[in-house]
């Protein structure tokens, strides 16, 4: 009877190597038998690599060079040793060597199981009303009601209503009606009517009617009517009618009736139609100073002077 395999993603340096100056074969079909191996549920002694795909990419650094090795490797399922993110085993076969995006997608298509994990590496197409999943390092593209989740340093395209949610350093596109939920040094873009939600030093950009969330040091522009919210030290931009929520020293840009709050020692900046001079203006406030409350909604009166607002 044949034994059940399964495969497992790896990276190694361009030439092959591996901690400990470890030479893989770049060759399909090559055998691989680890000089050291012991059963046991430690890292090290043994062969590592990502059981159908998933685990925790920083297990290794040798991803972030363009030319690294990808592997893909079939490995007896019964020998395998779970570990941290990762697993190891004593020997396996070479099944494929290529590129980050080559390796993933050999490994979804070879291996069923992949389909309900977050594939590292993974480029996904998804089409209408359907669902993908990646993981670290992925790129995910949907369509119309797709629901698309990437890891780390992801990806995400998404099309009318999409939901996408991204990990640390993801980039996110979604169209209208979506949701985006970026992490933290996340760059989301979403079309009119949709919602941002970034974290720390994240970058937003939303379209007509859209609501933007962000982080401390995040910057957001929001188009027409859109509401936005950031974090201390925040540079927010809305247009018109917007309403723009900025903490600690923020730096808060709104249209002609946009509502301005901001923190201690804030900006506040909105832009107006001056008739007689057939121009735009820019109307300025200091929190704390000239009355300038922080944390209180301002608007432009008729006479363009910052009033609270009713």
């Amino acid at each position: 009877m044949n034994k059940k395999t399964s495969l497992v993603l790896r990276v190694c340096r361009p030439d092959g190597t591996s901690h400990g100056g470890f030479q893989w074969p770049l060759t399909v079909g090559a055998e691989v038998v680890a000089p050291d191996w012991e059963a046991n549920d430690e890292c090290g002694n043994g062969l590592h690599g990502w059981l159908y795909g998933q685990g925790h990419y920083d297990c290794a650094s040798y991803w972030e060079k363009s030319d690294a090795k990808w592997l893909v490797l079939e490995v007896e399922s019964e020998r395998i040793q779970m570990l941290e993110g990762k697993c190891k085993f004593e020997r396996c076969i070479v099944r494929f060597v290529g590129d980050r995006a080559e390796a993933s997608a050999h490994l979804i298509e070879h291996e069923p199981k992949s389909a309900d994990v977050a594939v590292i590496g993974a480029s996904l197409q998804v089409g209408a009303k359907q669902s993908g999943l990646v993981g670290a390092l992925g790129t995910l593209t949907g369509g119309d009601y797709s629901t698309l989740t990437g890891g780390d340093y992801s990806t995400l395209t998404g099309g009318d209503r999409s939901t996408l949610t991204g990990g640390y350093r993801s980039t996110l596109t979604g169209g209208d009606y979506s949701t985006l939920t970026g992490g933290d040094e996340s760059t989301l873009t979403g079309g009119d009517e949709s919602t941002l939600t970034g974290g720390d030093y994240s970058t937003l950009t939303g379209g007509d009617y859209s609501t933007l969330t962000g982080g401390d040091r995040s910057t957001l522009t929001g188009g027409y009517r859109s509401t936005l919210t950031g974090g201390d030290r925040s540079t927010l931009t809305g247009g018109y009618r917007s309403t723009l929520t900025g903490g600690y020293r923020s730096t808060l840009t709104g249209g002609a009736r946009s509502t301005l709050t901001g923190g201690a020692r804030s900006e506040l900046r909105i832009r107006y139609w001056d008739d007689k001079a057939d121009r735009y203006r820019t109307a300025i406030a200091y929190v704390g100073e000239n009355g300038i409350k922080p944390y209180v909604a301002y608007r432009l009166d008729d006479n363009h002077q910052f009033v609270e607002a009713a």
